[in-house]
């Protein structure tokens, strides 16, 4: 037989094989028990995530729907009434200067958290990742992340008490440098920074721990040549290490801002009492969470108290947009 008879002949047979298997690997019942498999392993993933998600479908998303829809509306707790005002309560929070006035404290809060937030966190994971021995490097971790698991009331009573102009240990600190005396939080110039003295030491922690996981992830490697190059300490940190920390660093950012606007049970529980009621002195520390606490629950305006909380969170999801547009330019992914 010639080679051309020979190929014709090969040639004849492949459409026959390609269906033989194609018979073979379809068999009356393989294909139907396959997607009962899929679809059992689907039943198996949904009712895994169901509690979960029920949890936050009950707890989170219906009620966040329904504050959006009573703020529009003149709505009461006691009244079952309610009438459509449209954009009048909006119209209400911007003539007021208390909501004005609680919005530029809530901005200066958050301003001066943000930057003390990443600089003493990656100061502090620094310090842990390059000074601390292996041996003792977990006990000084949990010393550090252990103000962050405390309960935030029962921390901010004990501040309260550093902070007592007459016998706290904020004053004695000072007295002992030769510095005068603060009234903390008795006066409206310094109330404020002492809670964010409070929430910088009460959150410290879960920054350093995310910035160590970041730095767990910087190539030794690069670090190591850099230093046989000659590189200095400064010149490795610029170059090196904080360009592959600016996914960390941008997540600790989005969760500094959060927090920051969020900012409720520090000032509550510090300026409450003597020093002249939640917020106080003043007002001085009346934030914009704090104001919607005080309208829905002591004034009893709760349309009022939802249009804040609309607000509210349109401004952190606005910040939240733009710090992801700026990020998309100045984080570096490897």
């Amino acid at each position: 037989m010639t080679m051309r008879p020979m190929v014709a002949a090969v040639t004849r047979s492949w459409p026959a094989a390609g269906r033989r298997t194609t018979e073979d690997t379809t068999t009356p019942g393989r294909g139907s028990r396959g997607a009962l498999r899929r679809l059992k392993d689907r039943a198996v993933a949904y009712g895994l995530l169901f509690p979960a998600m029920a949890v936050f479908l009950v707890f989170f998303y219906i009620p966040a729907a329904y504050l959006a829809y009573i703020a529009f509306f003149h709505w009461g707790v006691l009244t079952s009434a309610t009438k459509f005002v449209g954009l009048e309560n909006f119209r209400r929070l911007i003539a007021q200067p208390l909501f004005l006035h609680s919005l530029w404290t809530s901005l200066y809060y958050t301003l001066v958290m943000i930057p003390a937030t990443v600089l003493l966190a990656l100061g502090i994971a620094l310090v842990l990742r390059e000074a601390v021995t292996a041996r003792r490097g977990g006990l000084w971790r949990s010393a550090v992340f252990l103000p962050h698991v405390t309960p935030v009331v029962a921390t901010s009573i004990i501040w309260v008490w550093i902070f007592n102009p007459q016998f706290g240990l904020a004053n004695f600190v000072l007295t002992s440098l030769h510095l005068p005396a603060l009234g903390w939080l008795g006066t409206t110039r310094w109330a404020l920074p002492a809670v964010m003295i409070d929430s910088l030491w009460h959150s410290l922690g879960l920054y350093v721990i995310i910035f160590l996981a970041g730095l767990a992830n910087v190539p030794r490697e690069l670090v190591e040549v850099a230093q046989l190059d000659g590189a200095r300490r400064r010149r490795v940190f610029r170059r090196i290490i904080w360009p592959l920390l600016s996914p960390t660093t941008f997540f600790v950012v989005i969760l500094a801002t959060v927090n920051s606007w969020q900012a409720f049970s520090q000032i509550y529980t510090m300026t409450g009492g003597p020093h002249g009621g939640a917020g106080g002195p003043a007002f001085s520390t009346t934030t914009d969470a704090l104001l919607v606490y005080q309208t829905a629950f002591i004034y009893d305006h709760f349309s009022l108290a939802a249009a804040m909380a609309l607000v509210l969170f349109m401004i952190i999801l606005v910040l939240t947009l733009l710090q992801k547009w700026i990020s998309n330019r100045v984080v570096f992914y490897r």
